[in-house]
């Protein structure tokens, strides 16, 4: 064994004296070619140490508790409302069975994401740098709060009962003399709805006060066109001289509180007013989530900041008149223009101004 080991040694010496001495042919060339790649990739490595982007001390669970035991105005700029609206919209969620609290991440947490991303203009990273996480946990946790929402959508967004004469009409005298058969307002896009002949009755006589983007048509009533419409022009040139002037003056007033009620929807959510380029389907719930998380603030919090701005009547939004064309050629359209006639020319009675003929 012993002599075989020796025999062995020898020969690897004899190798490597061959090697060194150049007897057997070495490629120079390759072997600088070696130390010149060791010498990068050593370099390259002490360079790029492999270290955690999201490093700050200040962890996601870190940041939310230190907001809600901060100064409150510091939540509700984060997050659009009171800190008591907060944290009752985080217990209804996990009471619920709608959220839980994950091994990581806390229900408190996950909806903090989704506030911030529906309520500013941050984007996926700069939530991910906020709170310390990836963008897959926060894409995560953004889906799971909406889906969430939606769930609470179902019960907290209700259609008006047609049977009930809205407050705003039946306390005002310049209104309910005249408007009450209007259980509303609308603004923007609607959508046609076949209602069947054994409900019919209990919609007939009721109607929503409209823009002049609507049409004439059962169920809408239009100001006159080619009037003064909006209350700034009234204000900027004097009040209305005509009982057209007069009802669309009236008309005004009252969908003014539609037009504050989206003003104060999208001044509190900004993803309203910058929408993501998500999927059509998650826009249209975003928007569904926001209209129920305002709701829902509305339902705790009576003194909110954005309510107490646009809630004010005098508060007028400038709007857009998107006009569509005067002419009725249908009986059902006919109809609505005699209800708006008929309701100038009261007006114009009870004020002693002429009558429309």
């Amino acid at each position: 064994m012993e002599g075989d080991q020796s025999s062995w040694s020898n020969d690897q010496v004899a190798s490597s004296e061959t090697i060194l001495s150049g007897e057997q042919d070495f490629d120079e060339d390759k072997l600088n070619i070696l130390l010149v790649w060791l010498s990068t990739a050593w370099l390259h490595r002490s360079m790029h140490r492999t270290e955690l982007i999201r490093d700050s001390v200040l962890t996601g669970p870190e940041w939310v508790s230190e907001l809600l035991h901060g100064h409150s105005d510091r939540v509700y700029e984060a997050f659009r409302m009171e800190r008591h609206v907060f944290l009752n919209l985080c217990g209804l969620l996990k009471s619920r069975g709608w959220l839980a609290d994950s091994r990581y991440v806390r229900v408190d947490e996950q909806v903090a994401i989704f506030l911030l991303m529906i309520c500013h203009k941050n984007s996926n990273r700069a939530i991910c740098e906020r709170f310390q996480r990836s963008g897959e946990t926060v894409s995560k946790y953004f889906g799971a709060v909406l889906k969430a929402v939606l769930e609470l959508a179902k019960e907290i967004i209700v259609p008006p009962s047609f049977d009930v004469v809205p407050e705003e009409i039946r306390i005002e005298p310049k209104f309910n003399r005249y408007f009450n058969g209007c259980i509303g307002a609308m603004d923007g896009t609607h959508i046609h709805a076949t209602v069947p002949e054994c409900m019919q009755t209990r919609f007939r006589g009721k109607y929503y006060a409209v823009d002049s983007g609507y049409a004439s048509s059962p169920g809408f009533l239009t100001p006159f066109k080619g009037e003064r419409y909006h209350i700034p022009e009234f204000r900027r040139s004097g009040g209305p001289t005509t009982a057209k002037e007069l009802f669309n003056h009236r008309h005004s007033s009252l969908r003014n509180i539609i037009e504050r009620s989206f003003a104060a929807l999208k001044n509190r959510f900004f993803v309203l007013r910058h929408m993501p380029p998500f999927k059509f389907e998650k826009q249209t719930q975003i928007v569904i989530a926001c209209c129920a998380i305002h709701n829902y603030i509305i339902e705790q919090d009576r003194m909110d900041k954005h309510l107490s701005m646009y809630g004010d009547p005098d508060y007028v939004c400038e709007a857009i008149e998107q006009g569509t064309d005067d002419i009725v050629t249908t009986e059902e359209g006919n109809e609505m223009n005699i209800i708006r006639k008929r309701i100038a020319n009261k007006m114009a009675r009870d004020n002693h101004m002429p009558e429309i003929p």
